[in-house]
């Protein structure tokens, strides 16, 4: 079931399954496998000052094994990790863009085996979606807090072209 995760393959499901195995039940949220593994951001902060955001110590083989995955998974088009890999790495850039999709990897593969379910692309369009989703919802309450009454509909693109 691993194998159709973008950037997994054959030899990654096998390295990843000898070094966490297939119970998740040792585990008991992805978060405590992703803090085992070495892939929890830092969280050092004294006297309201930030210091370090550095990822932890963990098991290098599952840290390697990922790392290649997340390359592969963010060069395959079309899929979410890629989407999601370009827009971090806009802003926060390449390597922790890097590390994000490898944390996303992480996740994936912890609620495949524990809930035994197949991987489901979200698409590339996913996140660009939500957003849009989320901005007219926004847009629309602000219009009904001004006092109109708002109904959305979508424009015909050829009228407004010509």
């Amino acid at each position: 079931m691993l194998k159709g995760v973008p950037g997994f393959n054959q030899k990654t499901v096998e390295d990843l399954v000898a070094e966490i195995g297939f119970d998740m039940s040792v585990f008991p949220t992805e978060k405590h496998l992703a803090s085992w593994s070495g892939m929890s951001p830092g969280n050092n902060e004294s006297g309201g000052k930030k210091k370090s955001g550095r990822i932890t110590h963990g098991n290098k083989q599952v840290k390697r094994t990922l790392t290649e995955s997340a390359w592969a998974a963010t060069r395959t088009k079309k899929t979410f990790y890629s989407a999601r890999y370009h827009r971090l790495a806009a802003r926060r850039g390449k390597k922790r863009a890097l590390i994000a999709i490898e944390h996303s990897l992480r996740k994936s593969a912890y609620h495949i085996l524990k809930e035994n379910v197949p991987y489901k692309e979200l698409g590339y369009d996913y996140l660009n979606d939500k957003i849009e989703a989320k901005r007219k919802k926004y847009l629309k309450k602000e219009l009904e807090k001004l006092g109109y009454q708002v109904q959305l509909s979508a424009l015909d693109v050829t009228k407004v072209v010509s």
